[in-house]
């Protein structure tokens, strides 16, 4: 049973709804409820955030001069005013009435836009010469050390060991800085190219305390909260780029334990030819990538690149022609042009509501950021089926994998085949520093191994590139933090859902059966792959083997 307040709130809300229907139709205009309706970053641009808050307004969608105009009274002075200057600019504005509640929800988006003024929280911008210097100083992890262990935090502002952390993950490449109190001290540690290294195991509590508050008040948390998990984001506006932190923290035996997933754009810049997609593959998902409708699938654990591989197939689609929108848990990254909403579980937008209300908005494309039960699956595979093209994810570890995984949400096997263009299952893995790699020739034995493992790939890789051996061991240099590895490459393996398969699923024939036969068709696992990437010199054998397990045919 919800709880009491949760109860009361939701009926709150309800009456709230009715109030701006009951306005709307005193004022002679239409109502909209906002909680169901994909918000435009680049409409909401249009009215200055304070402006917007005064007049109790804002714009949320904009096609060609046609603007969609929302106030809580579109009569008061300050609206009116808001609704003239949109005029005043050629603009044609569609007015509507929303309840409040719907506003703060359009008003939230602001915080995806580059402001011109750095408010009290949710954002702190960072002199670009000030952090330049301080990346050029902390390219290794022992200068970071060093740099927090010589601040004097009681004569300095506390904003700026955060600049030393943050210059220190930018400067090393990090995706996730943690923060691991414990009884006399706390650990600072960062994530690079998936493997935790520690920065600084005796962080002093005096300064995390400082840092803690001074996190909080950023990520908009509340300060004088410490028993229980809370959730934020900070935007770190760095010249002319912003780079978004999304906290995490929770309590734990001797503090407040904190992970900031570090959000660089640059990450997600990448094409689909810089993602280590094979030729043949590349051509398969050029091809897919092109139908008008169906769905892929992308399968793969947490961190495993899911997201930067369909943000890159978003920005292969888009055009002017196409209308784009997103259900995303949270959003990570802002990608221009194309309308991105977040489920909110307290404004009752889930995945499946907000489906709904995204095939309301006459889509071409959709991305639905995780597929995690039968509802959303449904209604995805309606979607796809319907004439929309269709990217989401769910978790398997194989491609083959994401079949069984919809059926066991209760998805009717006879729908998953007509729906489904194609499944990719990915990982990630340490690439090799290509300053300190060395070549190494395999011996005599090794080499007719490899030779024979190259021959036994399917004859859709073109086997003439992978004939000469370019294998590589890690060495290790200050480039690379002495890890013989800097960044990542994914590895990939693709499954096309052809008719074949499709008679195989109708026939009652499983995980196996489906892999058996994408295997005869000419599928590349992911293994595979990353043999092919160690061969090219990308990557190595223990690398792979780390993350596919051992390699049989080698060993």
């Amino acid at each position: 049973m919800p709880k009491a307040e949760d109860t009361l709130a939701k009926l709150n809300r309800e009456a709230e709804e009715r109030d701006a229907q009951r306005r709307a139709e005193k004022l002679g205009f239409q109502y909209l409820n906002l909680s169901l309706l994909p918000v435009e970053t680049e409409a909401l641009s249009l009215i200055p955030e304070n402006l917007a808050k005064e007049a109790r307004v804002a714009t949320i969608e904009m096609k060609s001069k046609d603007v969609v105009f929302v106030a809580f009274d579109s009569s008061e002075e300050k609206a009116k005013t808001e609704l003239e200057k949109i005029t005043a600019k050629g603009l044609t504005p569609r007015v509507f009435i929303v309840s409040l509640a719907s506003l703060a929800k359009a008003w939230d988006f602001y915080k995806y836009l580059t402001k011109s003024t750095a408010p009290l929280t949710g954002r702190v911008d960072i002199d670009q010469e000030r952090i330049s210097a301080l990346k050029e100083k902390l390219v290794k992890l022992d200068a970071v050390k060093n740099e927090i262990a010589a601040f004097d935090y009681r004569n300095n502002p506390t904003g700026q060991i955060l600049e030393i952390v943050l210059a220190g993950a930018l400067a090393n490449r990090v995706s996730d800085i943690h923060f691991e109190p414990e009884e006399k001290n706390v650990k600072l540690r960062y994530r690079i190219d998936g493997d935790l290294r520690d920065v600084m195991p005796d962080l002093s509590l005096d300064i995390y305390n400082h840092l803690v508050s001074r996190i909080k008040l950023l990520a908009n948390l509340k300060i004088n909260v410490g028993d229980r998990a809370q959730d934020g984001r900070i935007t770190i506006g760095l010249g002319g780029k912003d780079i978004e932190l999304r906290v995490a923290i929770a309590p734990s035996e001797f503090g407040e334990v904190i992970v900031m997933r570090v959000l660089d754009p640059d990450a997600i810049s990448l094409s689909l030819s810089q993602l280590g997609f094979r030729a043949d593959d590349l051509k398969i998902i050029e091809i897919e990538l092109k139908r008008p409708n169906g769905m892929i699938l992308n399968t793969g654990p947490t961190g495993s690149g899911k997201t930067t591989t369909l943000y890159a197939f978003l920005k292969h689609v888009a055009s002017p022609e196409s209308k784009i929108i997103t259900v995303e848990d949270p959003i990570e990254y802002h990608l221009e042009g194309i309308e991105q909403t977040q489920v909110d579980p307290s404004a009752d937008y889930t995945f499946v509501n907000g489906l709904r209300s995204i095939m309301r908005q006459d889509p071409d494309i959709i991305l639905i950021g995780e597929i995690r039960d039968k509802e959303t699956a449904e209604i995805a595979i309606q979607a796809s089926l319907t004439g929309h093209l269709v990217f989401s994810t769910v978790h398997a570890n194989r491609a083959s994998g994401a079949i069984p995984r919809l059926e066991d949400l209760g998805v009717k096997t006879t729908s998953i085949g007509p729906a489904m263009n194609l499944i990719i299952a990915q990982r990630l893995i340490k690439r090799l520093c290509t300053a300190c790699k060395q070549k190494v020739e395999p011996d005599p034995e090794m080499k007719k191994k490899i030779e024979g493992y190259i021959e036994k790939i399917p004859s859709r890789v073109d086997k003439v590139a992978f004939r000469e051996l370019n294998i590589y061991k890690a060495v290790g240099c200050d480039k690379c933090g002495g890890t013989g590895y800097k960044g990542r490459v994914g590895i990939y393996e693709l499954l096309k859902v052809s008719k074949e398969v499709e008679s195989i699923l109708i026939s009652g024939g499983g995980e196996l059966k489906i892999e058996d036969f994408a295997r005869k068709e000419g599928m590349v696992t992911m293994q595979e792959d990353g043999v092919l990437k160690v061969i090219s010199g990308l990557t190595t054998f223990d690398e792979v083997e780390k993350i596919t397990g051992p390699i049989e045919e080698l060993m």
